[in-house]
């Protein structure tokens, strides 16, 4: 059994400017103390959500073997500053996480995403590329129209309703296709998510008025893939209602070292539903 962390205990924040604009970036920060490498987690883009929340199954493994880790939230989400992208989301959040690794002073860091956090891991690595040493994309990292799923899939429009109508009955309906076994999912999750959500209801304003502004925040990264020279995990759910596998066979096809596993009976949360054997196949993957 390894260390323990509190989420109040690892929270901390650094200022990071956009155009001008301090922004308060909340993150929370994991370090066993031995020097080892730091691997960056990226949160998705559902309403109230934030890395600590995606990943807190995931981290005691990494910090066992060494790592540390560190759960930032993009502005928008979570304890971070609000803000209106007019444009590629996935730039913007790009942008926050190299502000983060330059007030860090790291050199060069490991990357987990998942959803639009998977986009944000591509973005910063397609203009960073001396920056990143392994990559981890779950659930998300590339968009454009899929060729056999209806766009945008049943899981994004739940999470559109969500934002604009924020209740518990939405809740469920977005968390009962967000995992394959909902048998996990209870009353207080439901309600823990809501009182999380409405602490800052000015995130679900902007994210709103920043789709009104441009429908497409998630850019089809397609044919700038192949520029990718990581190593790649790209993980993903058969089941997976938001974005489909079919993503994650491009995403395969194109990032020339790069492997894909699939979990069956599994929706759009891997890390999750299947964390003991997502752990044990990230620290592989990270040490090897």
């Amino acid at each position: 059994m390894g260390t323990h962390y509190e989420e109040a205990e690892t929270s901390h924040y650094v200022t990071i400017q956009k155009d001008g604009e301090d922004f308060e970036v909340h993150y929370n920060d994991c370090d066993p103390e031995t020097g080892g490498e730091t691997v960056i987690m990226l949160h998705g883009s559902g309403p109230g959500a934030t890395s600590w929340a995606n990943f807190h199954r995931n981290i005691t493994p990494l910090t066992d073997a060494g790592y540390r880790v560190i759960l930032l939230d993009v502005p928008g989400w979570g304890k971070s500053s609000p803000i209106i992208c007019n444009g590629s989301r996935s730039h913007l959040n790009a942008h926050f996480v190299k502000g983060f690794v330059d007030a860090a002073n790291l050199d060069r860091v490991h990357l987990i995403g998942n959803s639009m956090g998977a986009q944000s891991c591509t973005a910063f690595t397609l203009d960073n590329p001396d920056r990143v040493g392994k990559l981890i994309l779950m659930g998300g990292g590339t968009g454009g129209i899929s060729s056999f799923v209806p766009m945008p899939t049943e899981g994004i429009k739940k999470i559109m309703k969500l934002y604009r109508e924020p209740t518990v009955e939405n809740i469920k309906a977005l968390m009962e296709i967000f995992v394959f076994d909902t048998s996990e999912l209870t009353e207080d999750l439901f309600k823990l998510r809501l009182d999380n959500m409405m602490s800052r209801k000015e995130h679900l304003s902007n994210f709103v008025k920043s789709f009104e502004l441009d429908p497409k925040q998630y850019p089809d990264y397609g044919p700038q893939l192949t520029r990718i020279k990581a190593d790649t995990l790209i993980i993903w759910g058969r089941n997976d209602r938001f974005v489909p596998l079919e993503a994650g066979m491009r995403l395969l096809a194109n990032i020339p070292n790069s492997q894909l596993h699939v979990f069956n009976n599994c929706g759009h949360w891997a890390q999750w539903e299947h964390a003991d054997r997502f752990n044990r196949m990230v620290v592989d993957f990270l040490t090897h």
